[in-house]
């Protein structure tokens, strides 16, 4: 199988993909190739067949992931709109985005649309699902995938119909999601030395660094812990040294990732 030999379906008279590969499809292509392309474009056509054809699969744990990178040829393995993964980056959302910050706390497979029901997100959060629903991202579902020491990685199913129904693909999806990782983690060497989870944060400083995250300034997480604006400064200038961050909102980024907070 090589790389071009599962794309993206086409769509149907009906907006609808035709139907491609299934499950079964998937594991059984799965065992016969090396590529980690070849996989994510079998991957793209199995969710296709749900009406979710945007696809987003990553690691939220691994510190440094340069060597995961090394791995994957390109595209790499999402196909969002490229002009909403542009505004992402540049507006550094991944440190806010309630979707990566709930993948990292969540057990199990989650509705994006949910999230705004059962937590109360932040302003900042609330646009970026907003802006990702005017991009055609307009429901998703996500998976926690967990690994070996404490790893965590995530396949995002996303659909641009106003009528997708994820609660009806998500167990579907969840194990085409698990799949998926498993057929990753046969072609990927292991990542040891690049997963660091065992960064020294006091307990102050999380404390810290969990409010910040949750946008408040110092002033009021001061108030919120009973110690001085001054000192929550000097902790998160510990905690943004610590994790060798370039300012606090890097600083949350990296403390997701690694499931610090």
């Amino acid at each position: 199988m090589d790389d071009q030999s599962h794309g993206q379906m086409p769509l149907s008279s009906s907006g609808r993909e035709s139907r491609g590969p299934d499950l079964f499809s998937f594991v059984e292509c799965a065992t016969q190739t090396k590529s980690i392309k070849a996989l994510f474009d079998l991957l793209v056509s199995c969710a296709s067949n749900e009406g979710f054809n945007k696809v987003a699969y990553g690691a939220l744990t691994c510190s440094n992931e340069r060597r995961l990178l090394d791995y994957l040829p390109p595209p790499p393995t999402i196909n969002f709109p490229s002009d909403w993964c542009q505004r992402y980056a540049e507006q550094e959302y991944r440190a806010i985005d309630p979707v990566v910050r709930r993948t990292a706390m969540l057990p199990r497979p989650f509705l994006w649309d949910d999230l705004t029901h059962k937590y109360k997100l932040q302003p900042r959060e609330l646009r970026v699902l907003h802006e990702a629903r005017e991009a055609g991202l307009k429901h998703g579902i996500s998976v926690p995938l967990f690994g070996s020491q404490g790893r965590l990685a995530f396949v995002s199913f996303a659909s641009p119909f106003d009528d997708a129904d994820p609660q009806k693909r998500m167990a579907h999806l969840t194990i085409l999601a698990s799949a998926f990782h498993n057929a990753v983690a046969q072609i990927t060497p292991p990542l040891d030395e690049d997963c660091e989870t065992d960064i020294p944060l006091t307990e102050r400083e999380t404390e810290c660094l969990y409010w910040v995250a949750e946008g408040k300034s110092a002033w009021v997480i001061g108030r919120l812990v009973d110690v001085s604006e001054n000192t929550v400064n000097f902790h998160m200038k510990n905690v943004v040294r610590k994790l060798g961050a370039a300012n606090r909102t890097n600083a949350v980024h990296k403390a997701t990732r690694r499931r610090l907070i």
